[in-house]
């Protein structure tokens, strides 16, 4: 079994663990362990199985005490592992918003929208042979679920806004949500002395910014010390985070709704987001803002711009 990247383990049982999705830093597994019982929150793809099992044994967990795999949502680089992580672990069951569901047991029409995007190659390069799920091993949730872990408890929440089938997990014990792709994306390179730089998810097809606005402002009236983000890693004073967010969901929705009918909308709302960014990152980590957008944030700035078009054209359609 391939050694996993170095793992990052946090208060309460929770660990952080590289997905190697696309590159280091860029998509993380957390697993959450409690008096021999273990969950593990999000999958990655196929690719990040072997690392999920690696860290696993480096934390001294037996694939028998995983009793759950909680899905935040069911997009690829979040769920494309979850049928063959769940071939290795006996008793777990997958916990999934019941809209996630019928995407488990089949997965081939999430897998055909996304080799649409991507093409072939790249989606056999990023995903592989999608694994179905049995099933009677599916745990579809109901909003403010309780699942127990050990002598803990998660509360199960539903998150709409990033996907209509999105779901966060509040630990209380850890003060910390689990929080997918509602709370944003974190990169730790863009960490300065100002703490986290934190920018929204607005990925096709489903992004709706007053659903989003709700779930954040959800999250974060919780009060947890932490979120811990898919993209990537832990982050905590949540509040002025969520701000941020809300705030550049405000901006995303005027930008988009200013290049209404233009041709050229997609190329046009990427360059203004990409502005925006460079603006907000320079005043949290001056010096290279544009450099650093470019590196680091040109797949999610790409993506956001995609979301945005498919919003503003439901929004069209619902205007005439």
């Amino acid at each position: 079994m391939p050694v996993p990247p170095e793992l990052v383990r946090h208060s309460h049982g929770i660990t952080t663990v590289d997905a190697m999705y696309v590159r280091p830093g860029f998509a993380a597994v957390h697993i959450i362990e409690r008096e021999g019982r273990a969950a593990i929150v999000d999958t990655g793809t196929n690719r990040s199985v072997p690392m999920v099992l690696g860290a696993l044994g480096q934390l001294g967990i037996a694939a028998a005490s995983v009793e759950c795999v909680l899905l935040t949502h069911v997009h690829l680089d979040h769920a494309g592992g979850a049928g063959l992580l769940l071939e290795a672990l006996p008793r777990a069951r997958v916990v999934v918003h019941p809209r996630g569901v019928p995407h488990l047991v089949d997965p081939s029409r999430l897998a055909n929208a996304t080799r649409a995007v991507y093409g072939p190659e790249r989606f056999e390069q990023l995903y592989g042979q999608l694994v179905p799920i049995p099933t009677e091993r599916i745990v579809a949730t109901h909003d403010l679920d309780r699942w127990a872990l050990g002598d803990s408890e998660l509360t199960i929440l539903h998150t709409p806004g990033h996907a209509l089938h999105h779901q966060a997990f509040f630990d209380a014990r850890g003060s910390a949500i689990f929080t997918g792709d509602t709370f944003g994306l974190s990169y730790r390179a863009l960490d300065s002395e100002h703490g986290a730089f934190i920018v929204p998810t607005t990925t096709p097809t489903q992004f709706d910014p007053e659903q989003l606005v709700a779930s954040i402002e959800r999250l974060a009236s919780l009060g947890a010390e932490a979120a811990y983000l898919t993209h990537f890693g832990r982050v905590t004073n949540l509040a002025p985070l969520a701000g941020a967010l809300c705030e550049q969901i405000e901006a995303f929705v005027a930008i988009a709704r200013a290049r209404r009918g233009s041709p050229e909308r997609l190329a046009l709302i990427m360059s203004d987001l990409r502005a925006l960014w460079i603006e907000r990152l320079a005043r949290h980590q001056p010096g290279a803002a544009a450099a650093s957008v470019d590196a680091l944030l040109s797949d999610d700035l790409e993506l956001n711009a995609q979301g945005l078009v498919a919003w503003l054209e439901r929004d069209e359609r619902k205007s005439t």
